[in-house]
């Protein structure tokens, strides 16, 4: 470690830090896949060094012999596996390695470990293209949106959580001289601190976003000094393997031991998240996932936990100025990747009486048509429709669209396939529309993963902001969108939902939707209702991470 790399990364962490306090844009890693910002070959090399991953075993990783090889991943475009295969580990080596390295990795300063781990997403970034085209045949997402969520914006969380976790060790002096008058004499003592780190940390991702999920645990806890243990989902390991590789490499480069991180495959017969959280040595675990598996690691005793888990997102239509920008829009957010996003919306609530636009009443029906026109519209559309809605990553993911049978419910629009002029193969399944009676809040009070909607008419909007909020409250919610022209509404709204711990983004009408959370300005899941326990990036998720603790003695 050289005080020149330091140096180098210093700026970028100012920036960030910066831009942590003042919430505005701010961007480290440009988002656009331009030839002129990445080179005009960065594209092609990427997508030929992805192909050179297929049926070969991973090889770059740093961290020992393996116990074996193993390796599950499949591509929804192809419907075909990607043949690659990747170190095994047992889960008692990868958490005695980590233990073996934490002295190493927490006696380095604060400031030492934010450069090295910058320095890091420099090497990331060489790979973005690479790592968008093993997002895309893992998870389904369609290229522009692998670029960006698995490259430049997952660069970007990373970046944040970083610069969260330097400034959190850095906010207090390491060493002051205390002194206290006692009249004729004083008691004078030197102060020391240091932050100190849990222990052995584990992130488990997701099979949808395998690096957006995963880097900010990642990063929060290696930047605090602790050793980290990354298990992906089976299904999407090549992602965040490249950034692994990375770290790693980084690491060696500096002298460090590189199983300060480490990849923790699934073997192909059995899952080893469970054997590796309920190791005593393990003390951090993040996990982003299904509910039901994200309470059981909460439950854990001994553990400090940070989870996003599943959650109903709500959209609360009012009123507006022009509803065929509304319908246009929210077409957009339940189409986007499939409705494989966290943040996707579910549940459109609308007053039985309808909607006023621009002074007029639209009754209730010519609404549900107007977004059922614009969902058509957009599947239908063959320069949009594939590149919007992608390809469903799992089989039971399109299953649950195909059988969605809900007692008493209307099916407004029926699911359809999306043809793929590259992909003749892709797994995908366009947004299924259904009418739900709102006393059934059964029916709807919990999440439907994957390109549904479904439409729930209230007697009022006093009824909608009502179920939108007790869903949040009682099942979780990690986004809301709202319309509304009338203040009241707005700030009735704002209130409700804020109890019930969910961010609201109102009157979307343009290029921003409610899936989209941006670095460094929006919080990511709140941790104020059952969708997750903490958010991504503020205070409380790295200040957890490690503990301050004091020296002192009388100066001689």
């Amino acid at each position: 470690m050289t005080t020149e790399t330091t140096q180098k990364h210093q700026a970028t962490l100012d920036a960030a830090v910066e831009a942590l306090h003042g919430r505005t844009f701010f961007a480290a890693f440009p988002e656009n896949p331009s030839p002129d910002i990445y080179g005009a070959d960065a594209d092609k090399q990427g997508r030929e060094k992805f192909k050179s991953h297929r049926n070969q075993r991973f090889t770059e990783l740093q961290q020992g012999e393996p116990a074996g090889w193993a390796g599950q991943e499949e591509s929804p475009y192809e419907q075909a596996a990607l043949g690659i295969q990747y170190p095994y580990f047992e889960p008692a080596t990868l958490v005695a390695n980590a233990q073996e390295v934490f002295g190493q990795w927490r006696k380095l300063k604060p400031a030492d470990r934010a450069a090295l781990l910058t320095e890091t997403l420099e090497g990331m970034k060489e790979r973005f293209f690479e790592i968008a085209y093993a997002t895309m045949h893992t998870t389904g997402q369609a290229y522009m949106m692998s670029f960006q969520a698995s490259g430049p914006h997952a660069a970007d969380r990373a970046l944040e959580a970083i610069a969260a976790g330097y400034e959190e060790q850095t906010r207090f002096p390491e060493e002051t001289r205390w002194e206290k008058p006692m009249g004729k004499y004083s008691i004078t003592l030197n102060k020391t601190w240091r932050a100190v780190p849990k222990g052995v940390a584990m992130v488990i991702g997701c099979s949808t976003f395998p690096t957006w999920n995963t880097v900010p645990g990642m990063y929060a806890s290696l930047v605090t000094g602790n050793p980290v243990i990354i298990k992906p989902h089976p299904k999407a390991v090549l992602p965040i393997a490249i950034v692994v590789a990375e770290v790693q490499r980084v690491l060696a480069e500096n002298g460090l031991d590189p199983r300060i991180c480490q990849l923790a495959v699934d073997a192909d017969d059995h899952l080893i998240a469970k054997e590796l959280a309920e190791n005593p040595a393990v003390k951090l675990i993040d996990y982003t996932g299904g509910s039901a598996f994200g309470e059981y690691i909460e439950g854990l005793k001994g553990k400090t936990v940070f989870t996003e888990k599943t959650g109903v997102n709500s959209i609360i239509l009012d009123s507006c100025d022009d509803l065929d920008k509304v319908a246009q829009n929210l077409a957009f957010s339940v189409s986007l990747y499939s409705g494989q996003m966290c943040t996707a919306p579910q549940n459109f609530f609308i007053p039985a009486a309808g909607m006023q636009v621009a002074g007029e009443l639209v009754p209730y029906e010519d609404v549900v048509q107007k977004l059922s026109a614009a969902v058509t519209g957009l599947a239908q559309n063959p320069k949009a429709g594939p590149h919007v809605l992608g390809a469903i990553q799992s089989a039971t993911t399109q299953e649950r669209v195909r059988d969605l049978a809900l007692e008493g419910s209307r099916n407004v629009l029926a699911h359809g396939t999306i043809e793929n002029p590259v992909f003749q193969n892709a797994r995908t399944c366009s947004t299924s529309i259904h009418e739900v009676e709102a006393s059934r809040t059964e029916q709807f009070s919990q999440e439907l993963f994957g390109p549904i909607m479904l439409v729930i008419k209230t007697q009022d909007t006093q009824e909608s902001i009502r179920l939108a909020a007790q869903l949040a409250r009682e099942h979780g919610a990690i986004s809301c969108g709202a319309y509304t022209t009338d203040p009241d509404i707005k700030e009735q709204i704002m209130d409700e939902m804020s109890l019930a711990g969910t961010p609201v983004s109102f009157n979307l009408t343009g290029g921003i939707y409610v899936n989209q959370n941006a670095g460094f300005s929006d919080f990511h899941v709140t941790g104020g209702n059952p969708a997750g326990n903490a958010s991504f990036t503020n205070p409380e998720f790295v200040i957890k991470r490690f503990t301050w603790v004091g020296f002192r003695e009388p100066v001689s």
